[in-house]
């Protein structure tokens, strides 16, 4: 029994350890993922699932202003930036005030479009209103990503 738990706890250490050491990279690759992805799939119309929702919330705080053409292609290219940003660990600063503000954004249609986003308000959401409300987990990656930028290491309490 005692050299079970002796192996567990090297095991457990040395995981520990890989998952300290490459956290913060495979959090900012995956996370530059989505948002290269995300964003790319704008690029070509009707492939996003987010594509009308975030043409009309645009439309909606800019008063009509902006074109929809250049609604969605502005947003695929500051998506596809926050991924290259993100991917390639270059501009960090500015990929991450650029992601926290695409983040605020994503959130919108909760005060906008609510009929559309919750099926029964406040706990019951479509499948619009999970997908904005899974931003939160990014906006969070983000937070954790924006800690380490000037080599700060992240502590738990």
């Amino acid at each position: 029994m005692r050299l079970k738990s002796k192996t567990f706890e090297k095991t457990d250490i040395a995981i520990t350890r890989w998952m300290a050491a490459n956290g913060l990279t495979l959090l900012r690759i995956s996370i530059g993922v989505i948002f290269f992805w995300f964003g790319f799939l704008k690029y070509f119309p009707g492939l996003s699932p987010a594509e009308e929702i975030a043409i009309r919330t645009i439309k909606s705080i800019t008063f009509g202003l902006v074109p929809e053409p250049v609604i969605i292609y502005g947003l695929a290219t500051w998506e596809v930036l926050i991924g290259i940003g993100l991917l390639f660990k270059i501009f960090l600063r500015q990929t991450l005030l650029l992601l926290y503000l695409q983040m605020i954004g994503t959130f919108f249609p909760l005060f906008l479009f609510p009929d559309e986003v919750f099926n029964i308000f406040p706990y019951s959401l479509t499948i619009e209103g999970q997908y904005i409300i899974k931003n939160l987990v990014l906006l969070s990656a983000g937070i954790v990503l924006g800690a380490s930028v000037r080599g700060g290491r992240i502590e738990s309490k």
